[in-house]
């Protein structure tokens, strides 16, 4: 007679983990990794073989994603800048204050620029990669092309703004006028080459849009 056999139960199936989860949580590490140890060790001791210690990953997982720890830098700090901006309910971007009185709202931002090139978190690889840039060709282009050519284009924005309202000189150019407060904040955060405070930079919109002749 017969019998029948009773099928022999299978083992459930394991969840297949989340390739894409878990690369945004390395890229998370190693974003943080390289942040901390620039601002740790200073840009020059910093090697991807540290950064994918500290990370726990691979040291083969950061060249398959970046070729070099500059890279790997300005990738972190342009999402740095982008957590910034979503902590304070701006999205990945935000805009120069428009209140009506240019004056105060350049004082604003800028007050909130010296600020944040003096936060721990932003000043360290602000440098690195600023310094970086001069001599490294391509990652100088990127980092113009990536954060100082959005952040730029702001200013631009405003000055425009301003000048439909009758607040700046309709023929003036706002890409170079906007050179009139920015660089030498940046020359002189840069190059310490002098204190850079609220007061200085708020000189530096006042001389930038009375002059320097008598009124």
């Amino acid at each position: 007679m017969a019998t029948t056999r009773k099928p022999v139960p299978t083992a459930p199936e394991r969840p297949q983990p989340d390739a894409t989860r878990r690369s945004q949580r390395s890229r998370r590490a190693i974003y943080d990794a390289a942040l901390a140890l620039v601002g740790e060790v200073g840009y020059p001791k910093t090697t991807v073989e540290g950064i994918a210690a500290r990370a726990g990953v691979g040291k083969q997982t950061i060249y398959r994603w970046w070729s070099s720890k500059a890279e790997v830098l300005l990738e972190a700090f342009l999402d740095l800048g982008e957590q910034a901006a979503r902590a304070q309910g701006q999205g990945a971007s935000y805009a120069i204050p428009d209140t009506g009185d240019i004056a105060a709202d350049l004082k604003t931002v800028l007050r909130a620029t010296v600020d944040e090139l003096y936060d721990p978190k932003f000043e360290a690889p602000s440098r690195a990669l600023a310094a970086e840039g001069l001599v490294d060709e391509q990652l100088g282009r990127e980092f113009v092309a990536k954060l100082l050519e959005p952040s730029l284009q702001l200013y631009v924005d405003r000055l425009r703004a301003a000048q439909a309202a009758g607040q700046v000189r309709a023929e003036i150019d706002p890409r170079i006028a906007l050179e009139l407060f920015v660089s030498p904040l940046a020359q002189r955060w840069l190059q310490h080459t002098g204190p850079v405070s609220h007061a200085y930079t708020d000189t530096l919109v006042d001389y930038a849009l009375h002059g320097l002749a008598p009124r």
